[in-house]
């Protein structure tokens, strides 16, 4: 059995970036950029009005005439001379000869006769070639998530398609012979199976939608099947349950079988103590614990930093931070404790329901408190390390 920290130094040690795929930007949504993009344009490209309005060389004159209009897209160049001005639109092109826009708000016009009734700073109103970015310079940098704001700054400066590590192939198994799926009529000592979905929300939230799925009872020899087949076509397996030391338990010997080369068993913690990791070829094998608590937590901690690696994300870890136990905090077990908890107004509350079994606290919690193995006592005011959620 080893420790936390060297469960995760392990993982760590075998997490490596996904293949590199050129996708158009509209396919890419939380996806990470394998390369610096380099603005191929100016923007804006041209000098640009922010507000519609009036364009003129700016003076302390206070009358002007109106010699022209300029509607976004025009490509129109007007040469105002001294004493005139032009009606301009949002987004439009900004003759060379003016150089400040004002609103028209602050003007009273009668026919082509302006008069200013509140003077702009010169320059006012007027956005400058390359105010955003200019050609040549980095858009955006190798290692940014793309969300709909970085996509929509893409589109903007022509980028149509770019390079991104592509999202890991991932497959679940579910072992166990008391599941039945939720819908279908519970029999005496049977259980709905929870698991599957449960780690399907969690890769969806990573943009990991397309997910294969299968379940297999408490079988030697279908289990080494199954998960030959999950090895096959994944980068990542996800095995639920059959991991511990009883009769029934035997995925341990089925991924023996299949020649998986054990990288760690059972690590010293609660919950997820017997969490198994092995690797076979480019593959990554994840046994986790079949109780739903225990298995979700393992996600948390262990599985998740790793398919973020692959993702190409720079931090890969849930955030962690520290508040104030708000009860004091035993740990006799000399495990490292994942608790579930409530951090509100900088106080960490542990919820009840902790048993591996229950995700109902789970599904109420904002935080994972963490009391490492060698702290056998949090007393109430003391700070407590937690990872968010």
């Amino acid at each position: 059995m080893i420790s936390v920290s060297e469960a995760l130094q392990l993982i760590e040690k075998h997490a490596q970036f996904n293949a590199i795929k050129v996708k158009p930007i509209i396919k890419t949504m939380g996806l990470v950029l394998a390369e610096d993009v380099i603005s191929a344009i100016h923007m804006p490209p041209f000098k640009q009005s922010s507000m519609d309005g009036y364009a003129f060389a700016h003076s302390d004159s206070d009358c002007y005439t109106v010699v022209g209009e300029i509607q976004a897209g025009s490509a129109r160049n007007l040469q105002l001379n001294q004493g005139e001005a032009v009606r301009i639109f949002t987004g439009a092109r900004v003759p060379d000869s003016a150089d400040t826009v004002i609103m028209q708000e602050h003007v009273q016009r009668q026919g082509n006769q302006l008069n200013i009734e509140i003077l702009p700073n010169k320059y006012a109103n007027v956005r400058p070639i390359g105010e955003q970015i200019n050609a040549g310079e980095i858009a955006l940098t190798k290692g940014v998530e793309l969300n709909e704001a970085a996509i929509g700054f893409l589109a903007s400066i022509g980028a149509t398609r770019v390079k991104v590590y592509k999202r890991p192939k991932v497959s679940i198994l579910i072992t166990g012979n008391e599941l039945q799926q939720s819908g279908d009529q519970l029999e005496d000592g049977q259980v709905y199976e929870s698991n599957s979905i449960t780690l399907k929300m969690a890769l969806k939230r990573l943009g990991i939608n397309k997910v294969n799925t299968a379940m297999v009872g408490d079988d030697l020899a279908q289990t080494t099947e199954a998960i030959k087949k999950c090895i096959a076509q994944s980068d990542v397996v996800l095995i639920s349950g059959g991991i511990s030391v009883g009769d029934y338990d035997f995925v341990k010997q089925a991924l023996e079988a299949n020649g998986v080369s054990e990288v760690f068993y059972k690590v010293n913690q609660r919950p997820g103590k017997p969490l198994w990791f092995g690797v076979k070829d480019k593959t990554k094998v994840f046994a986790l614990p079949g109780n739903p608590a225990s298995s979700l937590s393992c996600f948390y901690i262990y599985v998740l930093p790793l398919l973020k690696a692959q993702l190409g994300h720079r931090d890969c870890h849930l955030p962690s931070a520290e508040a104030f136990a708000a009860d004091d905090i035993d740990n006799k077990s000399g495990k490292t404790l994942f608790l579930k908890g409530m951090v509100e107004n900088e106080q960490a509350t542990l919820l009840s329901g902790q048993a591996s079994s229950m995700l109902k606290s789970f599904a109420v919690c904002n935080a994972i408190l963490v009391i490492p193995s060698h702290v056998t006592f949090i007393k109430k005011g003391e700070k407590i390390t937690y990872l968010k959620l």
